[in-house]
């Protein structure tokens, strides 16, 4: 059964180590969230391990100087781990074999500068690239925009890598938009083939575990279906945050009904805990 806290320093002293999601748990992409701050900063001082696993199509020292500049100060954290940065790697080590990308990102530049120093190239159509690259979606896209593209691609058998499998992602004002992970599952469904990069794909907390070389670890995020699916597949312990993606369902709803609906509706596991926000 989900047990409800105040606060995450009710439960810090069971954990060696606790890993945040990033987007709707400790920002809006903007600024970050009232407490978050220091709430990170007081379980620092009680010597557990804090860490961030990122459904970002970007690389890790982008996100850090990201949320440097949100007042999260990078000595924080023992590693900040991205799905980019994961499918970075596999291309720097020759486990993917394609150089001729198709890049779908969010801002014109961020798969340029992702690949800086790889021996990859971008395409600027999809006829001449040898699989397709997706980072993310430009705010406002949805699948519609994009289904031309991808039914080209079906029929060149391209493969797809997706380093940003959400869904859905929150915006400022509690507005949520259309996320990559949309595209992938839609290309996969029509018969393409899909490498997925980040949660809830039990391969990047086993690389982040071993990182981190603890056992008893507590992921932190705002989504049944990547942080918490994740982490209780890697057999850690999780605590749901409301004030994400699922921010809307929880509000004027009794928490106990509500969180019962969304399993039952998702098919999904049920958090250890549950929790207002990162406090």
């Amino acid at each position: 059964m989900t047990k409800k806290i105040n606060s995450i320093s009710e439960i810090v002293h069971e954990y060696d180590a606790i890993v945040f999601d990033q987007w709707g748990v400790l920002h809006d992409g903007k600024v970050s969230f009232e407490g978050a701050i220091e709430c990170l900063n007081g379980l620092k001082k009680s010597n557990v391990k804090l860490a961030i696993l990122s459904n970002s199509g970007k690389r890790s020292l982008s996100n850090a100087d990201r949320i440097s500049m949100m007042g999260f100060q990078s000595t924080l954290f023992e590693t900040i781990m991205t799905s980019g940065e994961a499918l970075w790697t596999d291309i720097s080590s020759n486990i993917i074999n394609e150089k001729k990308f198709f890049p779908i990102e969010r801002d014109k530049g961020d798969a340029k500068l992702w690949a800086e120093s790889l021996d990859v190239s971008f395409e600027d159509t999809v006829h001449s690239a040898q699989a397709i690259l997706l980072m993310g979606l430009p705010d406002g896209d949805d699948l519609i925009n994009w289904t031309d593209i991808l039914e080209i691609a079906l029929d060149l058998n391209l493969p797809l890598y997706c380093s940003n499998p959400d869904l859905l992602s929150p915006r400022p004002g509690g507005k949520l938009i259309t996320a990559a992970g949309v595209l992938a599952h839609h290309y996969r469904e029509c018969g393409g083939r899909v490498v997925f990069y980040g949660k809830p794909h039990v391969e990047i907390f086993k690389k982040l575990q071993n990182i981190l070389n603890s056992k008893r670890i507590l992921m932190v995020g705002d989504s049944l279906d990547h942080d918490i699916l994740g982490g209780f597949s890697a057999g850690w312990d999780t605590l749901l945050v409301k004030c994400g993606i699922h921010a809307p369902e929880f509000v004027r709803n009794n928490d106990t009904i509500t969180l019962k609906k969304i399993i039952n509706l998702k098919k999904c596991k049920p958090p250890t805990y549950l929790i207002e926000s990162v406090k």
